[in-house]
């Protein structure tokens, strides 16, 4: 019996099945040369060799009697793999568009609480002759960082695969037998226990805010030219910022990792830095589409790991700072600044907090409470009228720089599939992979129903970016362009749009229901602000040739 903590248990208490909280992600795998077998029952065959290595795959949830207290993750020892792993083949022509759609639907239906909370699906019937991996796991089991851990027990660097020692025999039913006595006393012993740590806290943690009034003396030391000229108290809202339904759409899109961090290390950014001035430029395209794009400045929810080096327990150890997305400033190079001083300014607050977060804390008594608002607030419409805090979640996973292998198939991306909440309907996570930055969009498809435009604005700001290291000087030790990596675009059934200049709107106009007008969006963006154009993304074919190597993947 091991008791989740206060954040691992949040995750399960503010689940709704509009906002469901578990996280995944979808790889394209190559068959071997010449393989004839059936993969999906060489993978479940594969799992059941594998389980026993992440407490993940084994664990279930025993309820604590009247939710007086969070749960806690017991053993089971009757592991139905048959529903754990799934087999589904898409419908012709089995397109990666189509694959996309699918992996979206799969994300919007709940996990089971009374079985080890996790789902793979093996899906074949792609055109191009591959098989997809879809995974998902509830966010109660792990974070971002320990699903990279979890990852390790299921991947291999070769395709022959590692001898794994097969689990020590138990005796079977040892794992589920509490009684509601032996819960209740462990809930209060729990319980009793988070008040002491936070008591012995106390002190530490009244230090750690008044200190947050005082100046940041090394902050205060930098260049400021850059940096933004007002935070605000909340982020404007936009039709991004409402609450969702369970529908979700999914689009995943591909930049090479090499000509990321040579951008990050031209203009003397951080790598995340670039992911997120990548966004906030594909945003404001988006957004001036439909001439909403908000005289204030987007802000980002980006999560942030307080997990020590070396430390893979498959939990939940993170907080979360809120960036400047520098959407009101025009040129591409002052916003990646912008977002740079606004990214330091919010790290170095919470470094000076980072100590006295509490990722466990008392809940006695308010799981059932935390239920029943979560669910109040996200059907209620309450969050279509409070101000959003931030407009967008972007997440950065460091993932393996090498390639892997599940049961013997080539892994040939890694597209993070994260949650949509309420009041933030967009979700962007991005997850390296073997050379790659693979960017995962999930949204709620009725706020964003044309996600694939903001992808596809993704890849065009990027370009430009990358073009205007040519004419902007290079911060000092920069390193020489890399040579245009051969990335697998993403084809689409229809051509990618053109972005448009855009200007910051000073009265943004609501979005409408009605499809927008897209050239009269941009024509009023010319006449405002003539800026620099991001490069047209390619126009795509209705059936691309196969290439080899990684796959193209297309938009939900």
């Amino acid at each position: 019996m091991k008791h989740l903590s206060g954040l691992d248990a949040t995750f399960l208490h503010m689940e709704t099945p509009e906002m469901p909280m578990h996280v995944g992600s979808l790889n394209v795998l190559d068959l071997p040369k010449g393989y004839k077998g059936d993969f999906y029952e060489d993978a479940k065959s594969f799992m059941a060799s594998r389980i026993h290595l992440a407490d993940v795959f084994t664990r279930k949830l025993a309820l604590m009697p009247f939710d007086m207290s969070n749960p806690v993750w017991v053993e089971d020892d009757d592991i139905d793999l048959d529903y754990h792993v799934r087999h589904i083949t898409l419908p012709k022509p089995g397109t990666n568009r189509q694959l996309q759609q699918y992996v979206a639907r799969l994300h919007s239906s709940l996990i089971d609480r009374s079985r080890p909370m996790w789902e793979f699906y093996i899906i074949d019937g792609l055109k191009s002759g591959q098989v997809a991996l879809y995974t998902k796991v509830h966010h109660a089991g792990i974070d971002g960082q320990a699903g990279v851990e979890v990852g390790k027990a299921i991947f291999d660097l070769e395709a022959t695969g590692r001898v794994v020692k097969p689990p020590r025999s138990r005796p079977r039913g040892s794992g589920y037998q509490l009684g509601m006595a032996e819960l209740a006393t462990a809930a209060l012993r729990n319980t009793a226990q988070q008040y002491v740590k936070l008591f012995k806290m106390a002190p530490a943690i009244a230090r750690a805010i008044g200190g947050l009034a005082k100046p940041d003396e090394k902050a205060a030391e930098k260049d400021t030219a850059a940096a933004p000229k007002k935070f605000n108290l909340f982020a404007p809202r936009t039709s991004l910022n409402v609450s969702i339904t369970n529908q979700r759409t999914f689009a995943g899109r591909t930049i090479s990792l090499a000509e990321t961090k040579y951008i990050a290390k031209h203009f003397g950014v951080s790598l995340n830095d670039v992911v997120m001035a990548t966004v906030s430029g594909a945003l404001r395209h988006y957004l001036a589409d439909n001439n909403e794009l908000p005289a204030k400045p987007l802000v980002a929810g980006v999560p942030v790991s307080l997990r020590e080096a070396g430390d893979q327990t498959a939990n939940n150890q993170a907080s979360m700072i809120l960036v400047s997305l520098a959407t009101d400033i025009t040129d591409p190079v002052q916003r990646l600044k912008a977002i740079n001083a606004s990214s330091t300014s919010s790290k170095s607050t919470m470094n000076r907090f980072k100590a006295v977060i509490l990722d466990d804390f008392p809940t006695f008594a308010a799981p059932w409470l935390m239920s029943g608002i979560a669910s109040m607030v996200g059907r209620s419409g309450i969050v279509n009228l409070l101000p959003p805090a931030a407009n967008v979640a972007i997440s950065n996973v460091a993932g393996a720089p090498f390639p892997m292998y599940f049961a013997g198939a080539l892994v040939t991306c890694y597209y993070p599939v994260s949650i949509a909440s309420h009041g933030t309907a967009l979700n962007v996570t991005v997850q390296s992979y073997n050379g790659r930055m693979d960017y995962g969009l999930i949204a709620c498809r009725r706020a964003v129903p044309d996600i694939t435009e903001i992808g596809d604005y993704m890849l065009a700001e990027h370009k430009l970016l990358m073009e205007l290291t040519q004419k902007h000087p290079a911060a000092t030790g920069a390193a020489p362009a890399p040579v245009p990596a051969k990335m697998a675009e993403d084809p689409s059934d229809e051509a990618a749009p053109t972005p448009a200049p855009v200007a910051a709107k000073k009265k943004p106009a609501a979005r409408k229901k009605a499809p927008p007008v897209k050239a009269v969006a941009r024509k009023a963006a010319v006449k405002k602000a003539p800026i620099k154009v991001a490069p047209k993304p390619p126009a795509r074919k209705a059936a691309p040739a196969k290439r080899s190597g990684t796959p193209r993947a297309a938009a939900a």
